[in-house]
């Protein structure tokens, strides 16, 4: 009897938990804020100044590995190379940087103002013969037709015109050959200052006045540049000297 209230008692007695203690959790791990620390140059033991450009324009590729300008400090080549000459402009608050003047292969050497937009072949230019016009110099009894280009074809049925040349305002080159059948340029080296030459075609006739005789390197194309005034430049080879060519300008007769 005893027995049987003691084991009534020890089931009727409510369990009691066990007790933990847990400490404060130190919170996350974040890293401070860089914002406000202070950048610190490798070697330099200074705090960098604020206002340095860290931006793309600073970028630099890294010299070949194993070079003797990998060991150096700072070596490498910029990715936007700055220059003296450059210049720069602020869009929407980002500096861009302009390449200088240099740069520009473009840019013209020579004066390239024309007094009318006839630089270019203007459409029906052409003879029905497929010549673009007639140069004649009444001191060498010449006249001969003009075709387009100083290809060999043109040269085999008269004279070239430079297509690189205004064919009507500006400087009108024209080329010719000075030996064999189609020999039309074979006396244009004994033309003095004041011959005449007169160019005609669809937009019209103009004389020139030679100023200048003379003989030219191969690979001096000068005085086939654009010009401001009305000019007419014949070129042709020099006999048995391949490196030169003889040239003559005449300009416009007002």
């Amino acid at each position: 009897m005893m027995l049987l209230l003691a084991v009534t008692a020890m089931v009727a007695t409510p369990a009691l938990a066990a007790e933990y203690e847990f400490a404060d959790s130190d919170g996350p791990m974040y890293a401070p804020s860089t914002s406000v620390d202070q950048v610190i140059v490798v070697g330099g033991g200074v705090t960098e100044s604020s206002n340095i450009d860290r931006s793309k324009n600073t970028a630099v590729l890294a010299p070949p590995f194993g070079s003797p300008e990998s060991y150096l400090p700072g070596a490498g080549t910029a990715v936007i190379p700055q220059s003296n000459t450059s210049t720069s402009s602020t869009i929407s608050g980002d500096t861009i940087y302009v390449p200088p003047a240099a740069y520009d292969d473009s840019t013209p050497s020579q004066d390239t103002s024309l007094s009318s937009n006839k630089f270019t072949l203007p459409d029906g230019l052409f003879y029905e013969d497929g010549s673009l016009g007639r140069l004649k110099i009444p001191t060498l009894g010449l006249s001969v037709k003009v075709y387009e280009d100083e290809s060999l074809e043109s040269l085999a049925k008269g004279a070239g015109h430079f297509k690189s040349t205004s064919c009507w305002d500006g400087n009108v080159g024209i080329a010719g050959h000075n030996r064999g059948v189609t020999n039309h340029f074979g006396q244009i080296h004994t033309l003095e200052k004041g011959d005449r030459i007169t160019y005609t075609t669809k937009l019209g006739t103009r004389t020139y006045e030679v100023f200048f005789v003379g003989k030219i390197e191969e690979t001096d194309f000068s005085r086939l540049g654009r010009s401001s005034e009305n000019l007419i430049t014949l070129i042709t080879c020099v006999r048995n000297v391949p490196e030169l060519r003889w040239c003559v300008q005449a300009r416009e007769v007002s």
